[in-house]
């Protein structure tokens, strides 16, 4: 049997795709956006320009074993202003990063000049067995996708 290992859900914004994508390639928006309260602060600002870069958000969950942490995400997709995306890492022993095998992806489809189809897909489809021993997936609930999407037009709307 297989089973799905991604979630998403789409959300019909009244801007322009570059807008959105403004928006999603500026790190200081992210917590606003975020629908689950986890993303507490943009660690390095700088906007998201290409496949590759890494940036750091404070984090903060109850269930973590330290509460507040870091995440290093690296950008993954970056195609302006139809797709973004990045997976979430973390600070290895080594000093190296590692990524979980999760990804955020944004997928902008143009409507019309002031009118943008915004699908958020979380996908762990690249989890190994080893961390889907003790994590589970997806870690939120199902409100969360739909909630985020909410925030960000909210914020592209201003």
């Amino acid at each position: 049997m297989r089973t799905v290992d991604n979630v998403s859900a789409t959300l019909t914004f009244a801007v322009p795709a570059a807008k959105v994508f403004a928006v999603l390639a500026d790190p200081t928006t992210h917590a606003a956006i975020d629908g689950t309260g986890w993303v507490q602060e943009v660690v390095d600002p700088a906007p998201l320009t290409e496949v590759g870069q890494i940036f750091r958000m404070a984090m903060h969950h109850d269930d973590h074993p330290d509460g507040d942490y870091q995440t290093f995400n690296k950008v993954a997709v970056f195609d302006a202003p139809h797709a973004i995306g990045w997976l979430t890492g973390y600070r290895k022993d080594d000093g190296g990063l590692g990524f979980g095998g999760w990804l955020w992806r944004y997928d902008l489809t143009p409507l019309r000049p002031s009118a943008t189809d915004v699908t958020l897909t979380y996908d762990w489809s690249a989890v190994p067995p080893s961390i889907r021993e003790y994590l589970e997936f997806p870690p939120f609930g199902p409100d969360h996708l739909a909630n985020s999407l909410q925030h960000l037009a909210e914020l592209a709307q201003r």
